[in-house]
């Protein structure tokens, strides 16, 4: 059985956002899960939010002030992804910048894997 090792990463500017947002609703230890969940156009979509736990078969990517968890199920979709924040003049967001994904849907809210 080969080993494999996933990454995630994130920006400065990603963890600064986040930690704004878990200082707003008083969120001390702020653990952010991401998910790939099935759905959309292309036939998956992400979803992010604050978790209160990790489960044993996260995977788990700790930054200063910050945990992300990845469940078994999402982690291969997004190996070697990278959560950022972005601003422009329409506002700001949450992108997850996947080499992974090999297609997406005309309104960018799903992909597709290879």
């Amino acid at each position: 059985m080969q080993n494999v090792t996933y990454n995630f990463f994130a920006t400065e500017r990603a963890i600064q956002e986040v930690a704004r947002i878990a200082k707003e609703n008083n969120i001390e230890e702020p653990i952010l899960r991401i998910r790939v969940v099935p759905g959309g156009c292309s036939g998956f979509q992400y979803a992010m939010g604050f978790d209160d736990t990790i489960e044993e078969t996260d995977f788990v990517f700790e930054y200063p002030g910050l945990k992300i968890a990845i469940d078994q199920f999402s982690m291969p979709y997004v190996n070697n992804a990278e959560l950022d924040y972005v601003m422009d003049f329409m506002g700001g967001g949450f992108t997850i910048r996947n080499p992974n994904v090999t297609g997406t849907c005309g309104c960018g809210n799903s992909f597709s894997c290879g």
